[in-house]
């Protein structure tokens, strides 16, 4: 039986046998920049000292991971923080292959004329941390949340709190790394009439054409679906057979209106600090003509077929959910690229200075390491050209590292 796409989505990721709350979890089916390289935990630690200092050093620093999977990137943080007793994040390289096995979809190209330009200070690569005025270290005030819907893993340390509810009151930093493009969403498709609601059936991904959009949804397919990304009108018939056959002269839109509330909610948890969103996204200017909803399983792409067997996805449209994510916080954002953003962080994928073999073999060594496995997080082409949102909230996007 045929059903809005939204509805689909939800069954399929987050029904009783969904896909993100059954089985092993996301990890055994595709690679993630938190799986690719400690260097992304890495660059976060030094986000999380900055933040610290520009927050005045709380009596409770939180780190809050919205979409946590199993944990990994928590469990990464909180050993080198040493809240776990586990050693530090150690830069290796991962032997693991050099592309991330969703990103064939990253736009070739970005940019947005509301990227906010900063005037903070410069990298963050080499930020010592700082105690505080208090005199008490980060370790003993930092708080670890993992926000997800799958059951608590049985090896996450215990000093990480697992929920399904984002806490209030979050006073540090929100992370949301490549949660938004699994929030479900309705798909329409343009005609002679206008925008009507896809329909598919979840057994096969069969979709047929529904009724005509709600006067909500249009007004966002307006604003931030612009005309010019629609081909002359047709009458809305779509192929038969499977999702990857479709009609590709039929114009489709991803209605982004859940992502953007479910963002705006995420911001409206932060009484002060920050809220990052990392994702696969597009702007208004570069909307995909046919859209960019697709399946993943096993580190495979496959069609998009909402039965729960796979990761079903779309891009987000990420300057719509800026814009949702500003009139909550009510401070300016920041939107810009991955390999910007961990280029602000200090790790720039750069290859390390020759003399450096000689004065210090050992140091080169390492640092050879780690930019070989930044290389893959700031690859253009590749994890470096997901979109970074910053979100900031009762601070001053100017006091954030992000010059590189």
């Amino acid at each position: 039986m045929s059903m809005p796409w939204r509805a689909a989505m939800h069954q399929a990721l987050y029904g009783p046998s969904g896909f993100f709350v059954s089985g092993s979890g996301p990890a055994a089916h595709f690679r993630t920049s938190v799986h690719a390289s400690p260097v992304f935990a890495s660059a976060l630690l030094r986000l999380i000292h900055h933040l610290d200092a520009a927050l005045g050093f709380p009596e409770r620093f939180d780190v809050v991971d919205v979409g946590a999977g199993r944990g990994e990137l928590l469990s990464s943080l909180a050993a080198a923080v040493g809240v776990s007793g586990e050693p530090s994040v150690a830069v290796k390289v991962s032997g693991e292959p050099t592309r991330s096995g969703r990103s064939g979809l990253i736009p070739a190209r970005v940019g947005s004329p509301e990227t906010l330009t900063s005037t903070a200070a410069g990298r963050a690569g080499g930020f010592t941390p700082e105690v505080g005025g208090t005199g008490v270290p980060l370790v003993e005030r930092v708080r670890f949340t993992a926000v997800e819907l799958a059951s608590r893993p049985d090896e996450l340390p215990e000093q990480i709190a697992w929920t399904d509810e984002i806490p209030d009151g979050v006073i540090g930093l929100l992370l949301a790394t490549e949660w938004l493009d699994n929030v479900p969403l309705d798909l329409a498709v343009h005609g002679e009439d206008g925008w009507r609601y896809l329909l598919v059936d979840p057994t096969s991904g069969e979709e047929t054409t529904g009724d005509p959009v709600s006067r909500a949804d249009a007004a966002w397919l307006t604003t931030w679906w612009p005309p010019q990304n629609q081909p002359h009108p047709t009458d809305g018939t779509l192929t038969d057979g499977t999702p990857s056959e479709r009609n590709a002269e039929v114009a489709r839109a991803e209605i982004g209106r859940t992502r953007d509330e479910a963002w705006a909610a995420a911001v409206g948890h932060v009484e002060r600090g920050l809220a990052v969103a990392v994702d696969y996204g597009h702007l208004r200017a570069e909307r995909p003509l046919t859209g960019s909803l697709t399946g993943y399983r096993n580190g495979r792409q496959v069609p998009p077929v909402p039965d729960g067997s796979c990761d079903v996805t779309a891009h987000v449209a990420m300057d719509s959910v800026a814009s949702a994510g500003e009139r909550v916080a009510r401070c300016a954002y920041s939107l810009r690229t991955q390999r910007e953003g961990l280029r602000a962080l200090g790790a720039d994928g750069g290859r390390p200075p020759l003399r450096l073999a000689y004065q210090d073999p050992a140091g080169y060594v390492r640092a050879l390491a780690e930019a070989t496995a930044a290389a893959e997080l700031t690859d253009p082409a590749g994890l470096g050209g997901h979109l970074w949102l910053w979100q900031p909230v009762g601070l001053a996007v100017d006091r954030l590292p992000l010059r590189a």
